[in-house]
């Protein structure tokens, strides 16, 4: 205990100790800054803004504008007339003189950035503080920050409204040779008679290509308005763009919400069976498929996702297996492809039957 204490109270411990406090007091000086109001490079630097328009700290905006503008017409580049020793307080005539008037009348005629700078004038020693309020508002944009997010995304939603009645005539006109949706629209177009009025009124009168870029648009507008066209080729909404799916966000938010607490307590809590839309609903999310895609589905198909049962997980997994071994299958055989598809879907139906039996 005696080696301790005197290794602690040893002559080269006590030297040290002073050094020791010193320290702190020597790093002052280095991170102080000198308390002076006027500092370069903020507002009108050295000079002071006041003194610059040849006013006092009380005076109102008018005497501000006023001062401003009888400088400036004084020491406008255009307009100078050099005098021996003039210049706004006895600064030498020359351009800078004209950019420090307008400097100070920016400083002051602003109300904030007139606060923030007589608070400079009156508390010089906070320095980092000056120059952060200086640039947080010469850095700050000029224009509300709202104002850009709404043009943005008005310009976005007319970007999209085009595009997509763009696509939707190209899918239309592309629709219009698939014999399936064109035989279809032309016995609509036969029996309204639309076709024979178009050639009544081409008799004599129109060429036969005429007539017949009336009649090709005939079956179109029936595609149009006659004829279900699911998925990818539906009619643009007006509810689907951006604009409108930021300004409806909270409602689909709390209907979705609704939905999921309704989904929770009527399948996992009570217990109810699925309905139709609810198993397809789950099959499009095991599937992986999004809503329109979903849609572009031939109603015969979703009849047999309901007949083979494939919300209920392990009948989807094996049906996957299923059709990776019909694909691999009908690349071997070649022509039987027809064969093999139905006894992959009677095999299946009697494999997921055996299964049934087994449980």
């Amino acid at each position: 205990m005696a080696a301790r204490l005197a290794l602690r109270g040893g002559p080269g411990a006590t030297g040290q100790r002073p050094w020791l406090l010193l320290a702190p007091l020597l790093l002052v000086p280095l991170l102080a800054r000198p308390a002076e109001a006027l500092v370069e490079g903020l507002y009108c630097g050295t000079r002071d803004c006041y003194e610059v328009l040849g006013v006092s700290r009380s005076a109102s905006k008018a005497e501000i504008a006023r001062a401003y503008r009888q400088l400036a017409r004084r020491y406008h580049p255009d307009r100078y007339r050099p005098e021996p020793g003039d210049g706004p307080g006895g600064a030498p005539p020359s351009a800078e003189a004209f950019l420090l008037v307008a400097t100070a009348y920016e400083t002051l005629k602003d109300e904030e950035t007139r606060k923030d700078y007589d608070y400079m004038l009156d508390h010089p020693e906070e320095y980092y503080s000056h120059y952060y309020h200086y640039y947080s508002r010469r850095l700050a944009p000029k224009v509300d920050v709202r104002v850009v997010i709404l043009v943005s995304v008005c310009a976005i939603s007319m970007f999209q409204y085009f595009s997509w009645w763009n696509s939707y005539n190209k899918a239309i006109s592309y629709l219009a040779t698939v014999p399936k949706y064109r035989i279809q629209a032309t016995e609509i177009a036969k029996e309204q008679g639309l076709l024979k009025k178009a050639k009544e009124k081409g008799k004599n009168k129109k060429s036969k290509e005429e007539i017949r870029d009336e009649e090709e648009n005939i079956i179109k507008n029936i595609i149009k308005s006659k004829i279900d066209i699911k998925g990818g080729y539906q009619k643009p909404q007006v509810r689907d763009l951006l604009l409108f799916q930021v300004i409806l966000a909270p409602v689909h938010l709390c209907s979705y919400i609704a939905w999921y607490c309704r989904w929770i307590y009527n399948f996992n809590i009570k217990g109810k069976e699925y309905g139709e839309e609810e198993r397809l609903y789950i099959i499009r999310k095991s599937m992986k498929m999004s809503q329109s895609q979903f849609d572009s589905l031939e109603d015969h198909q979703k009849e047999m996702f309901l007949k083979r049962e494939l919300w209920i997980k392990e009948n989807y997994e094996l049906q996957k297996l299923f059709r990776g071994a019909q694909l691999s299958s009908h690349s071997a055989e070649g022509s039987s492809n027809c064969s093999g598809l139905y006894y992959g879907d009677r095999g299946w139906l009697m494999s997921t039957s055996r299964n049934k039996r087994k449980n």
